[in-house]
Formats: C-alpha cells, structure tokens, sequence
C-alpha cells in the first residue's frame, strides 16, 4: 500500500473511536428503551396483572434502586479490571433481566425480575460513561455527548411509540416489550467485542475491590429508599416502622462513608466527592435526577389514565421532550467543544427544566395540550443541556485511572435522585389518587367497595361513573407532584451558580503529579 492511500493518523484515530462508540451508544440505547419501552405499557401491564398504583412505581423503582445501589461497584471494578469484559458480562445481566421480566405471571414476579435487570443497568450506566471517557479527551468529548443525547432522545421517543405499537397488537401483547431490545444487545455485543480495544490500567496482582464498602452502601442506601416508598401508605411517619428502618440506614451509611475515608480503593471517591466543584456538580445532577426520572416517569400514565390515549398516543404525545432533548444536547456539546467551557450550559439548562416543570404543575384532565407541549419542550432541553455537562465537568476533574470510579459517582447520585424521586413522588400520587377518589366516590354516594376488587389503572374493568372519577384524580395528582418536581430542580439551579468548573483539558489523562507518581 502506498503512502498516499494509508490513512492519516486524525483519521484512523477517528475511526478507532466512531466503530466502539457505535456499539456502546447501541449499549446505552438499549439500556434506555428498556424503561422507555415499558414505560407507556405499564398501565396495561400492571391492569391485566391486576396490580396496585404502588407496584406500578416498584416496577421502575425496582431497576433504579438495585442500578444504583450496584454503580458505585461497576464503577470500581472498571479502574481495577477489563472494561471490555465488565460492560458485556453487564449487557448479560440486563439480557437474562429481561427474559424473566417478559415472562413473568404477576407483578411481584415483574417487579424481582426487573430488579435483577437492574444491575445490568448500573453496569451499563457507569461504563458507558467511563469507556468513553478513556477514549476522548474532555474538551472533545462534548461533541460526543450530542450524539450521546441523540440516542437518548431516539431511544425516548422510538420506546413509547415501539412499546404503544407491541402492546396494542393482539399477536404481540405487553409481553413482547421486554424481548424487544434482545437483538440490539446482541448485535452491540458483536461490535465492541470486536472493535473495543482499551488498555489494561493496572496489573492483575494490584487489585483490590472495596465489597465492604460496597456491601455497606448498597445496604444503606436500599433501606432508606424501601421506607420512603412505604411511608405515609403502609404506615405512618412517626412510627415504629420508620424508627426500624431509617436509624439502621443511617447508621449504616456513616459507617460506609467512614469506611470508605480509610480503605486504599474506595467505591465512591470521597477524595473526588469533598472537592468544591465535583461535590456541586453532583448535587446538581442529584436534583435533575429527582425531578427528572420522579416526574417524567408518571407523563405516560396521565396521558392514558387522565387523558384516555391508548399507549401509541401517549407515546406520540411524548415527542416534544424528546426532540427538547435531542437537539439542545447537540447543539450544547458542539458549544462545549468549541469554547471549552461549561457553566453556562449547566446554568441554562437547570434553569429552562424548572421552568419547564413549572408549566407541567398545572396539570389536570383538561388541560390544553399546547401547554402540556411547552412543558415536555422546556423539560427536555433543560435536561440535553445540563445532564451530560454535569458528568463531563466531574470527569475533568480526575486522573483516567480514577475516571471510572468518578463517572459512577455522579451516576450514582443522579440515579440516586431519580429512585428518590419515583419513590416519592410515587407515594405522594398514589396517596392522593387514593384520597381523590375516596371523596370523589363519596360526593357521588357509590360506596368505595364498588371499586375495590378491581385496579383503578385497569380502567376497562370500571363502571363509567367510576372511571371518571379516576381520570380526575389521576390529573389532578399528576400537576400536583409536578409542583413538588419544580421546587426540587430549583436545588439544581442554585448548585449550577455556584459551580466553578475548571476548563477542559485537551488530553485523555492529567499531568502526573509526585503525588500520583508515588501512589501503587
């Protein structure tokens, strides 16, 4: 081969990026229509497994808690082992999590199964965003993270429309939104298995896994998250039941910070974490993550609770936050890029997100829908420009051999905020459906045992009286914790100001210090 037909060194750089990342960007899009997928066809799903509006939120909070729970340690291990090997070992997990959940028989079955499915969703969450921080340096990375927004917002806007489609075809059925993403996975595990190609970071003999730090945060953090969901429903705020469940948490979580200020390889950096600029960055991403996945995930069930859309509607209804997303995370990572700075994408962004959550808190059944539009628009933007500057202006922070374990701390907090954010929310809907409907059932004198063997999310098993009672509770409720959605962000935007990032540095890894150079 001559000189003139090799390739430059620009362009075979370029492509030793563009065919790994095509397969971890499928990795991410099928980690994302997992819930996007399911998300329009939960009411159907758990209506025909006659289940309750709290098994509704625990089939998402089921994932997001053990994704959670799990990403600080996925993180981890991708400093100490093969990234290579982690991510399709994770790609595994999420595949077996799937079959289960397509199978499953009733809503305590759904709810293990996409619990399992959830730690394949914390591995693929914190290696995603590491394997690509080990290939691009910062200040390129932001024209990277639009497309990682474009996937994003395809997986968003194809999954609702996907799961209505599978879910209204007789021959098909709800089931088949769990096997949907099983040839995607299988074809990006042929691709990185055959373009990924990282170097090892340290020798086999030097690796040393934090699991009690680990075991101790997972712990920690899953009792915590299991009261919230429970309080103010299964029993009350001042009872024995908290007392049993927060004080141990608490205890265990000082334990594992305590734990993990002491331990060579910590899970969750404490180094990384007590720095100025990291620490408002993830309460930052914390906020958008509670008020995001808390609120957003509840817009498929109004719009075919409330509103009486089937689930291809409702997912056609979702496209404005989507296209939000897809071209603000375009247009703010090509930004980022050319100009090597920050602030200004993460102040916007928050800022347009509570907005945008402002319009969505006056939400009821008749509600215009030009309005519930401007809402999704400015929430979606909001979200394409603030989520992935807030992962990038961490992972400036820290040298490549540390990225993994910083990349999942911010994923951690921000799935974190988001299981939260469900959990909460959740209660605070289900709470006041409950109450909604007790009046409503009340004022309209039908006795509340008429509705009492049948879901209120099972609207076609609901005498007409009945049924409208339910649609107006379910509206109401959901303007209502889009009202405690926008006081939450409102925290994002006052760490977004405060936040001081360092400028993008222009190479993969720091400068060595005596400091990094003595360290093992």
């Amino acid at each position: 081969m001559s000189s003139s037909t090799l390739p430059t060194p620009r362009e075979a750089d370029r492509g030793s990026v563009l065919r790994p990342l095509f397969g971890l960007l499928l990795v991410l899009f099928v980690a994302m229509i997992s819930s996007t997928v399911v998300s329009v066809a939960l009411p159907k799903i758990i209506g025909s497994l006659n289940g309750s509006q709290t098994q509704y939120t625990w089939v998402v909070t089921a994932t997001l808690l053990v994704a959670t729970a799990s990403t600080p340690i996925w993180g981890k291990l991708a400093d100490l082992y093969n990234k290579k090997a982690l991510v399709q070992i994770a790609i595994g997990i999420f595949l077996v999590g799937s079959l289960v959940s397509g199978f499953a028989q009733d809503a305590g079955q759904l709810i293990a199964a996409r619990a399992f499915q959830g730690l394949g969703v914390g591995g693929l969450q914190a290696l995603v965003q590491t394997i690509i921080a080990a290939m691009i340096p910062p200040k390129d990375r932001g024209r990277y993270n639009g497309l990682l927004g474009g996937v994003m917002a395809l997986a968003t806007v194809s999954g609702p429309l996907l799961g209505g489609v599978i879910t209204e075809t007789s021959w098909l059925g709800w089931r088949w939104c769990f096997f949907v993403g099983i040839p995607f996975a299988v074809i990006a595990l042929g691709v990185l298995q055959r373009s990924l190609h990282l170097p090892a970071v340290r020798e086999r003999h030097e690796v040393r896994v934090d699991y009690v730090g680990a075991a101790l945060l997972a712990t920690g953090v899953s009792v915590l998250l299991i009261w919230v969901s429970f309080v103010d429903s299964s029993f009350a705020w001042l009872s024995w039941q908290t007392a049993a469940m927060v004080g141990p948490s608490v205890v265990i979580l000082a334990v594992a910070v305590w734990w993990e200020s002491r331990v060579p390889e910590p899970v969750l950096p404490l180094s990384v974490i007590k720095q100025k600029g990291p620490a408002l960055a993830i309460l930052a991403s914390l906020a958008v993550g509670m008020a995001m996945f808390g609120g957003a995930v509840f817009l498929g069930q109004y719009f075919q609770v409330s509103r009486g859309y089937n689930p291809t509607e409702a997912g056609l209804l979702m496209i404005p936050m989507m296209l939000g997303t897809l071209v603000s995370s375009t247009v703010s990572g090509q930004i980022v890029s050319r100009t090597g700075k920050l602030k200004a994408q993460i102040v916007a962004g928050t800022i347009i997100l509570v907005a945008g959550f402002g319009v969505l808190s006056m939400l009821d059944r008749d509600t215009p829908l030009l309005i519930v539009f401007a809402g999704l628009a400015a929430v979606g933007i909001g979200v394409g420009m603030s989520m992935q500057n807030l992962v990038l202006a961490v992972q400036n922070t820290v040298a490549l051999r540390d990225v993994g374990a910083a990349s999942a701390s911010i994923t951690f907090f921000r799935s974190l905020g988001g299981t939260i954010g469900i959990s909460v929310l959740g209660a605070v809907l289900a709470n006041r459906v409950n109450a909604d409907v007790t009046k409503g059932l009340a004022e309209a004198g039908v006795p509340a045992s008429a509705s009492s063997e049948t879901s209120n999310l099972n609207l076609d098993a609901l005498p007409g009286p009945i049924r409208e009672i339910v649609e107006i509770a379910y509206g109401d409720a959901t303007g209502h914790i889009f009202l405690l959605s926008t006081s939450i962000a409102v925290v994002g935007v006052i760490a977004a100001l405060l936040l001081k990032p360092a400028p993008l540095r222009t190479t993969l890894d720091m400068e060595p210090t005596e400091k990094d150079e003595a360290r093992p």
